[in-house]
């Protein structure tokens, strides 16, 4: 695959994956991508825990539902992240950031303008709404057939001090080359997020992954082979769209946006 495809179709995958495990090849190739990438002074400082056992990943997947589902009972989810979300295309090309919300259970659609209110949430309750939408996750948690543990050594990861930010980066760009092979190996591959906005559920991960004190859990992804038919989850999203140049660059100075190539410009080049 070229690397521009690449980048331009790297996707988030929200659904189930096929059942099928994950080669070890694949395995060690993602870590190997990841392993590429740069770090200050060739420290590496990142390290990774490649996880396909059935129990584990079952007790990922059921930590990952009941935060799920706790974040959306309690209202957290929604508000903490509301300035994210988009519910009609024009809103989405306007601003081209975001996520547009685009399918919902039947009796949420009516309210959808108004899914951050007490009301909302009220009615989300009395369907059981966060209680489904925690058990989705459990499922498609725990049925992935591979997850990846990223983590950063303490000795280099020092929050507040240079090589800690430096850290930071550097994960990012490894994490990046783990998703860019994934589109090259015919995978698809998600953030298990849920789990890190409680900090009871956060330590409970890294007990169960015996996460050893000279090191920080930063992260968990589910991977696997993507079906060749693609279901949507009860509530999902679109986010293909991106800011145009003169949303997001600026020339010489922050005082002169760049201006958006004309059709005509961007085929001479």
């Amino acid at each position: 695959m070229e690397l521009l495809e690449a980048i331009r179709t790297r996707r988030t995958t929200n659904g189930a994956f096929k059942p099928d495990r994950v080669s070890l090849e694949h395995q060690h190739l993602l870590v190997e991508a990841a392993g590429r990438a740069p770090s200050h002074f060739n420290s590496q400082p990142w390290r990774f825990i490649l996880i396909d056992d059935p129990q584990i990943r079952g007790r990922v997947g059921e930590i990952g539902g009941a935060t799920m589902t706790q974040l959306i009972d309690e209202g957290k989810f929604f508000s903490r992240y509301k300035k994210y979300f988009r519910f009609d295309a024009e809103e989405m090309e306007r601003r081209r950031d975001g996520i547009l919300i685009d399918q919902l259970p039947l009796p949420l659609r009516p309210f959808v303008k108004q899914i951050f209110s007490d009301t909302a949430l009220t009615i989300m309750r009395s369907l059981g709404v966060p209680k489904l939408l925690g058990q989705d996750n459990r499922k498609l948690v725990e049925n992935s057939p591979l997850m990846l543990a990223a983590l950063l050594a303490k000795d280099e990861y020092i929050p507040g001090e240079l090589s800690g930010m430096y850290c930071l980066l550097s994960l990012g760009m490894a994490i990046e080359n783990v998703w860019l092979t994934c589109g090259s190996l015919g995978m698809g591959i998600q953030f298990v997020s849920t789990p890190m906005e409680i900090p009871s559920a956060w330590l409970e991960l890294k007990t169960l992954l015996c996460v050893p004190e000279e090191l920080e859990l930063m992260a968990i992804y589910r991977l696997g082979y993507l079906p060749d038919e693609k279901k949507r989850p009860r509530i999902d999203w679109t986010s293909n769209q991106r800011k145009r140049l003169s949303q997001l660059v600026f020339r010489n100075t922050c005082a002169t946006s760049e201006q958006d190539p004309t059709p005509s410009s961007e085929q001479e080049e």
